[in-house]
Formats: structure tokens, C-alpha cells, sequence
């Protein structure tokens, strides 16, 4: 059973959901199926994401990054996901929260020797750049570059929405903070749940848990080159059913 309070972030939807897990945990205790894992990943990522948020808010140093604290709090997630025995009848919330903030901790703990290197944050959105970029952005012909920066520049407003979709945006509200900018990122994250499973997890695991493309290869049993080409494949099918939608223009 998931206790009431560590889904909030996406709505009330304990009761379908704690059918769901008691199947995807004798599936993962008997048959150990990725599939499985990967599921229960997605349904604790709220947990991971309010835990990390709370170390972020009790920092008194705006030393570390948001981003890397949710990083190392998707990792002890995975890792509790791999540990837990479910046999044992005790709740996996409780679990995996000690799990989770003890991995953000240890990653507080490591961070002084990385501060000079370039920011987790940087690196994802250097990944999503070359994932989104194809030669056409590059290319001499006029139009055929503007349409591949168009797409580009799409690409790149989806993936902020993303990040925005479980409503766990740290900034403070400004001018996009409107009843349309939030319509917007809710049809977002509702075509997002109906993708197909791989490109689901891999937008969810990189936007929403902050995941990077190394990371989501090793969990998915795919290169990073092949994570990169299911993520841009993604985002264009966000794009073509968003549109197809129409709750927001999202044409060139």
C-alpha cells in the first residue's frame, strides 16, 4: 500500500494504484522484470521528488542544486526498489524513504570535490541539445535549417514544461505562472502518460527524476546513443498529439 500522502504531487490515485503494486512486486519478486521495476520507479518518483525538494528548503547554502539533490534521491530510490523484500509485509514508503534521503545525504556529503565542475543541470540540457539537433540546423539551405530550429526551439519548451509538470517548480511564480501556461503543462502530462512505455520512463526519468541519458541507458539495457534517439523520438510524438489536441499552438 502507497500511503495517501506520497502521491499528492500527481492528484488522488491511491486506490487503483495499490492494486497495481501489490501485482508489480510479486511480478518483480518472482520473474525480477525490468518492466516491473520500471513502474514502481515511476509511481515513487513523487516520493523522491518532495524528499529531495526538502533537503533543497532546509539548506541554509545555496551550494547545491536542486537537480542533484533529486538525482541522488532517484538513485536510493532505484536502489530500495532493488533491496526491498516485499514479502515482509512492511510498506515500501518507509523504506525507500530512508533509502532516498539517506542516498541525497551521502550526495551532499561527495559534492565538495565536484562544485568546480560543470553543474549536473548543464550536462542534461547539453545531452537534450544534441539529441534535438540534427544536421538540417546546421545546413546552408534556409528553410530547411529554420524548420530543424523550430523544431529544436519546440523541443527544448516541451522539455521545460516537463519539468514543470508534477507542479514541483523551486522558482518563485512569474509572468508564465498563468491559468493558460498551467492548462498547458496538465495536457502536456496528460499526453505524457499515454506514450508508450520506454519513451515514458525515459521522459519522466529524465525530466521529472532527473536522470541523465548514462543513467537511463544502464536502467534500460540500451546505449545512450539509442536513449538519445528514443527521447527526441518522444518529444515529437508530444508534439504531433498536442497538437493534434489543440490546447495550445505548439505548430512551427
Amino acid at each position: 500500500m502507497i500511503p495517501s500522502g506520497q502521491l499528492k504531487d500527481r492528484g488522488p490515485r491511491t486506490s487503483p494504484i495499490a492494486g497495481e503494486e501489490e501485482e508489480l512486486w510479486r511480478q518483480f519478486r518472482e520473474t525480477g522484470a525490468d518492466q516491473a521495476r520500471n513502474r514502481l520507479f515511476e509511481i515513487y518518483l513523487p516520493l523522491s521528488r518532495r524528499l529531495a525538494r526538502k533537503h533543497f528548503r532546509d539548506r541554509e547554502r545555496g551550494d547545491i542544486e536542486f537537480q542533484d539533490l533529486l538525482q541522488w534521491g532517484c538513485a536510493g530510490l532505484l536502489e530500495a526498489i532493488d533491496r526491498f523484500d516485499s514479502n515482509r509485509g512492511v510498506p515500501f514508503g518507509g523504506f525507500a524513504r530512508k533509502r532516498i534521503s539517506g542516498s541525497i545525504v551521502d550526495g551532499i556529503a561527495k559534492a565538495s570535490e565536484y562544485r568546480e565542475q560543470l553543474g549536473l543541470y548543464r550536462r542534461h540540457q547539453a545531452d537534450r541539445m544534441r539529441s534535438l539537433e540534427s544536421e538540417a540546423v546546421r545546413s546552408h539551405d534556409v528553410a530547411e535549417s529554420y524548420d530543424a530550429f523550430s523544431e529544436l526551439v519546440v523541443g527544448l519548451a516541451l522539455g521545460f514544461m516537463l519539468e514543470d509538470a508534477t507542479g514541483g517548480s523551486d522558482a518563485e511564480a512569474n509572468a508564465y505562472d498563468s491559468l493558460v501556461w498551467k492548462e498547458t503543462v496538465a495536457a502536456v502530462h496528460q499526453v505524457l502518460d499515454e506514450l508508450p512505455e520506454r519513451e515514458r520512463i525515459i521522459l519522466r526519468g529524465h525530466y521529472e527524476g532527473a536522470l541523465g541519458f548514462d543513467q537511463l541507458a544502464a536502467m534500460l539495457g540500451v546505449s545512450k546513443g539509442r536513449v538519445s534517439q528514443i527521447h527526441r523520438a518522444a518529444l515529437l510524438t508530444l508534439r504531433k498529439r498536442l497538437k493534434r489536441n489543440n490546447p495550445f499552438s505548439f505548430s512551427k
